[in-house]
């Protein structure tokens, strides 16, 4: 193999896996998605009292006031252990893992959420596009910012490894939580899918999390080939 080959090999593999990584969380076309994700979020009153849950040496009290089951595809996710979240630092607040925000029945139907672009603050999910259809057939009552909550590492490492574009089926409780880590933090819930602004996501303790379908293939696994390659190549390279 000569050096002239290899070098555009080694291009090539690079310009893929640019490309591989910038398409893996590309949001899937509506044939690709499950037909639960067309339900809408199931909400039941819940009369369970509150409890105490330790995290990473904090006390939280938790009070659930509904169990929550929702069906649905990641748009825009945001991890609470992201070197730019300050505000979970400095309000100790380690219960809440990740922020999932996330779109089902009208909005799957209609697949106007492929032509809207989402994106995820600290506490907030974001969208907009400039295209006037897919706003009008937005439905903004089919979207949702989940605040996901959990004490037990194996549910916080599934958490962490759903990605935009996967489909994932979550249960728990939409939840209060609050401690008195050296001062009052309390931070509730939103109990319905109307609102909008401060206040409107919902706070779920999760019981059960799982990905039904991971997105952005087959992109994930030709980071994984481009990568290989890559480094093969300049392994030669060097020799």
């Amino acid at each position: 193999m000569t050096r002239k080959l290899i070098k555009w090999i080694l291009i090539a593999s690079l310009l893929l896996l640019l490309v591989a990584w910038w398409r893996s969380d590309a949001l899937p076309g509506n044939a690709e998605l499950a037909s639960a994700l067309l339900d809408e979020p199931l909400q039941v009153a819940n009369k369970q009292p509150a409890f105490s849950v330790l995290s990473k040496g904090v006390t939280y009290t938790v009070q659930p006031l509904y169990d929550y089951d929702l069906y649905g595809l990641v748009v825009s996710k945001h991890d609470a252990d992201t070197w730019w979240d300050y505000l979970h630092r400095e309000w100790n607040d380690s219960l809440n893992i990740v922020d999932l925000c996330v779109v089902w029945g009208n909005n799957v139907r209609s697949t106007a959420y492929a032509d809207i672009d989402f994106s995820s603050g600290q506490f907030t999910c974001n969208f907009s596009t400039r295209s006037n259809q897919a706003y009008a057939a937005f439905d903004q009552t089919a979207i949702s910012n989940n605040h996901l909550l959990t004490d037990n590492p194996a549910l916080a490492k599934i958490m962490r490894a759903v990605r935009v574009g996967d489909q994932i089926h979550f249960h728990g409780r939409l939840s209060e939580y609050s401690h008195q880590q050296g001062f009052n933090f309390k931070r509730g819930t939103s109990t319905v899918r109307t609102d909008s602004g401060n206040g409107a996501c919902e706070t779920v303790f999760i019981e059960s999390l799982e990905i039904l379908k991971t997105g952005g293939q087959p992109w994930r696994k030709l980071i994984w080939l481009a990568g290989a390659l890559l480094l093969l190549c300049m392994v030669i390279w060097v020799v």
